[in-house]
């Protein structure tokens, strides 16, 4: 997977690392903040939309690019620690998507069932954040390898 001659991954995971912080933020701020929720409805779908395509071109890319390549030594396990973080990162950000599209299409609901996505929804984007800055942060210690190694 090239785009112009450079590997695919390493051109969307910069829309992974900006949406998937920003979605995330969208998420809290709409779960926690109700008088908000009619202004951050319409961006917090479009945001997590997009950090959901972004994160998973990112994880399927990455793959394809870890096929290509061999990697040994200390190498190889910054790759399964990232590979492993990407996991947890694609699986945090459907929820969070598909949690954050069922608060947007029911926004008008009230009592527990609008306190219950809005709980859902504040933890998926916490999840989401935690990932994005752990995976984002082993892809940069293979990276800064490859420069120091």
């Amino acid at each position: 997977m090239e785009f112009n001659g450079l590997p695919l991954h390493a051109l969307v995971v910069h829309a992974a690392v900006i949406f998937g912080p920003v979605s995330a933020l969208a998420g809290l701020l709409y779960a926690l903040v109700p008088r908000w929720r009619d202004r951050l409805r319409w961006p917090l779908v479009a945001t997590v939309a997009i950090a959901f395509v972004a994160i998973w071109v990112a994880y399927f890319s990455g793959e394809d690019l870890e096929e290509a390549n061999t990697y040994g030594g200390p190498l190889a396990a910054l790759v399964e620690t990232h590979e492993e973080r990407a996991n947890i990162l694609r699986l945090s950000v459907t929820a969070f998507a598909v949690l954050s599209f069922v608060a947007a299409w029911w926004h008008t609901r009230t009592g527990p069932v609008r306190h219950v996505l809005s709980g859902l929804v504040a933890v998926s984007a916490v999840l989401t954040l935690v990932y994005v800055y752990l995976t984002g942060d082993a892809g940069a210690q293979i990276a800064w390898y490859g420069i120091e190694g």
